[in-house]
């Protein structure tokens, strides 16, 4: 497949709705070490797409995982710009970037009060920075905790469980303070009337204030829905329709689990031969692929993360940023010491190199140049002084 196609595809994610009120800015940790927990309800199927998300490209060399422990992994960015500069540069070594992911057992209504495994879930996703939020889209013979499938019910269930548990927290955290709660009184009343704190359009003090209590309903979402093969191939589902006019505007991806799960077992050309299959079998309307490196990107980009490359004959490795970062910065993602002694970038955007290849022109720029998502870059570090 052509690189410019290639990347048309990924940027066009299978049924991907971008979110169109404005981001709420600088909500959450500094920093790129930053992880996405899978939540839902019992039985919606979060540990198979765990599963199928981090093996999921063990047969592709370039696109290796690493499981931390049981419930976490690490998962590599398809990215065909990483592919494309391995493709020009032959190097030694290679470094993709990743996505970390959490499994979080399921919740059950009342969590906030201790029921299911209560305080245990909500401190798990406490310890994410995003959250995938799995719901169940097929029927069949697995049971429901709630006694039947209703993905809208599901997702108001663990809204409201979240919500409840950060109107405590703001309730805790406001009697300690006593007086004028400023913030923390703008922020339950905001909560208190159904809202998320992700939606709210906050300024930078509170933001400062949001960003000590570890709220959970504070942090970014991409909802997936887990349904039948034939419904994710033929593009129909019952569920689908509601649950987007409950989220309008959220990030809101199909997908199946059941098929993803198959895929993850093949090799590539297996891979292939097995989604034509299916797009026969189930009379597709169009060509049908896996919807995981749509998913892996809507979270590394959900959590607001750019990645930017360096390349060589040595090493192609992919870095991971976050948006708005600067060039010092940035350089010290490489090595800290980087910050101190940076003297300057040479910056090659990826169009650049797509056209022009190993001999595309890179500009030097400054300190306060702000690294974009994609940008080939050499760092000038100055030398150290004896």
């Amino acid at each position: 497949m052509r690189i410019d196609k290639c990347l048309q595809r990924w940027n066009s994610v299978r049924g991907y709705a971008a979110p169109r009120k404005k981001k709420v800015e600088g909500l959450g940790r500094a920093g790129t070490n930053l992880k996405m927990g899978i939540v839902g309800m019992p039985n919606v199927g979060k540990s198979s797409f765990f599963n199928a998300l981090t093996n999921s490209s063990v047969a592709a060399e370039n696109y290796p995982f690493c499981t931390i422990d049981p419930t976490t992994a690490r998962t590599a960015l398809p990215d065909p710009r990483y592919d494309h500069l391995l493709h020009l540069h032959n190097p030694k070594t290679s470094v993709p970037s990743y996505l970390t992911t959490t499994d979080i057992a399921g919740l059950v209504r009342g969590a906030h009060q201790g029921h299911g495994l209560g305080n245990n879930f909500l401190a798990h996703i406490q310890a994410v920075d995003g959250l995938f939020h799995l719901v169940r889209g097929f029927g069949g013979d697995v049971l429901h905790v709630e006694g039947n499938v209703d993905p809208v019910r599901d997702v108001g269930i663990i809204r409201e469980e979240l919500l409840k548990r950060d109107i405590g927290v703001l309730e805790r955290e406001s009697a300690r303070k006593r007086g004028d709660i400023g913030v923390l009184g703008r922020v339950l009343e905001w909560v208190k009337g159904g809202q998320e704190v992700r939606t709210g359009n906050w300024d930078e003090e509170e933001v400062e204030v949001i960003n000590t209590l570890g709220l959970l309903t504070a942090k970014p979402v991409v909802y997936l829905c887990n349904t039948s093969p034939e419904s994710y191939i033929r593009k129909q589902n019952p569920y689908l329709p509601h649950l987007k006019a409950t989220l309008p505007n959220d990030t809101l991806i199909p997908y199946s689990g059941t098929l993803e799960t198959t895929l993850a077992s093949l090799q590539p050309v297996e891979r292939a031969a097995y989604l034509h299959d299916m797009a026969i079998k189930y009379d597709a309307p169009g060509p049908v692929v896996s919807a995981l490196p749509g998913i892996i990107w809507a979270g590394y980009k959900a959590l607001g993360l750019i990645n930017f490359f360096t390349a060589s004959e040595k090493e192609v490795r992919s870095w991971t940023i976050r948006q708005g970062t600067k060039a010092p910065q940035a350089a010290a993602v490489i090595h800290t010491d980087f910050e101190k002694s940076f003297a300057g970038v040479d910056v090659t955007s990826f169009d650049r190199v797509l056209q022009e290849g190993v001999t595309a022109k890179a500009v030097q720029r400054g300190r306060d140049y702000e690294v974009e998502d994609g940008d080939v870059v050499y760092f000038r570090i100055a030398a150290r002084k004896k």
